[in-house]
């Protein structure tokens, strides 16, 4: 069978990167089936073994001494996961590799934006409510679920077992998180009665409508609709809530900015850079390295100074307080970028349409 190089290319990526490309490409029906056809029929998908070994074994015998978990339960349920080499691949290339110009326009697309608008229209009283409780503005808590799975839609095919029994027991660069993850996934499916089979997530384990690993939707998930469960697998109320409850844990202050644009003179600015996502450089210092900021702001704030790629050059911002709580949900400058603008042009349409 002829298959255009266009299409073997395409064959080479991952499902995740697979569905980015498809947006990218747009939505008609030709490209939608054309898609969905390579994401199943990616050879990696079919490419799938049992995970068992010596450490497999251990960690059966540390679940059953240390949270009570039955032996053979656990040997049954390791004997139906796979290995699945597509996650291996998927986690060595993360969209956060990416230049800001090629990351922005992943996320910040009519799309996104117009579909963003039309779910805060659709939820505002809970997004309402989730601001007076948590103080997060409902732009931030859109954005960041239209970003995570543009707004339910795309909340990932992969079984979170797999995924986290592969990269817990063959990803040796971070298989102790994702170890405790999977420690984390089998607790949170006892208490909350889920099968863990069943449910699918990220190629990283994340689940639901906001994406949250295990152990942060054990900490973190609300039951923001009073129904008794706590289910961001599908309830839209129960996610804005624990987004909103994730970030002013993390820090979140209420009425304080994120990021704000600057521009740099002269080269005393570059030491202030690469110091990390955590604020710990005061503004004074930061004007008396040549950084101009947009805003007014106190001489002992703190902040980070940002320096992001664009086609036509660099770009600088500093983040504040805010920015570094929303990079406690993706530690990643670009995303908490990418965040705060979708935010921002989905606030300003939404009010726009309110006006009318």
């Amino acid at each position: 069978m002829f298959m255009p190089r266009h299409v073997m290319k395409l064959m080479s990526f991952s499902a995740a990167g697979l569905v980015d490309i498809c947006h990218c490409l747009g939505s008609t029906a030709r490209v939608t089936s054309l898609c969905l056809a390579l994401v199943f029929a990616t050879p990696a998908h079919a490419d799938r073994r049992p995970i068992q070994s010596v450490e497999v074994d251990r960690f059966i015998q540390e679940m059953r001494e240390r949270h009570g978990f039955e032996q053979e339960e656990l040997v049954d349920l390791f004997a139906q996961t796979h290995l699945l080499p597509n996650v291996l691949e998927a986690i060595s290339r993360p969209a956060e590799a990416k230049p800001w110009y090629e990351y922005r326009r992943i996320f910040l697309t009519p799309t996104r934006v117009d579909e963003g608008v039309e779910f805060w229209m659709s939820h505002r009283d809970i997004l309402e409510r989730a601001e007076e409780t948590f103080g997060v503005p409902p732009e931030i808590i859109v954005a960041i679920i239209g970003v995570e799975t543009l707004y339910g839609r795309y909340k990932g095919k992969i079984r979170v077992l797999d995924s986290l029994a592969t990269l817990g027991f063959h990803y040796p660069r971070r298989s102790k998180f994702f170890r405790s993850e999977l420690e984390q996934f089998l607790l949170l499916t006892r208490e909350e009665e889920f099968d863990p089979v069943a449910l699918r997530g990220s190629y990283a384990g994340a689940m639901g409508v906001p994406q949250f690993i295990s152990s942060s939707y054990r900490r973190y998930a609300v039951d923001f609709d009073d129904d008794g469960i706590r289910d961001l697998l599908n309830n839209s109320a129960d996610a804005i809530g624990s987004v909103a409850n994730y970030l002013k844990l993390h820090g979140w202050k209420r009425g304080e900015d994120v990021v704000l644009s600057a521009r740099v003179d002269g080269d005393g600015f570059r030491s202030l850079l690469g110091t990390g996502m955590k604020p710990d450089t005061r503004v004074g210092d930061m004007r008396k390295g040549g950084v101009d900021i947009s805003a007014d702001l106190p001489e002992d704030i703190l902040g980070i100074l940002l320096e992001l790629e664009t086609e036509d050059g660099p770009e600088y911002w500093v983040g504040l307080g805010n920015f570094y709580t929303i990079t406690r949900y993706n530690h990643s400058a670009l995303y908490a970028m990418a965040v705060n603008q979708l935010a921002e042009t989905i606030r300003d349409q939404y009010l726009e349409q309110a006006e009318r």
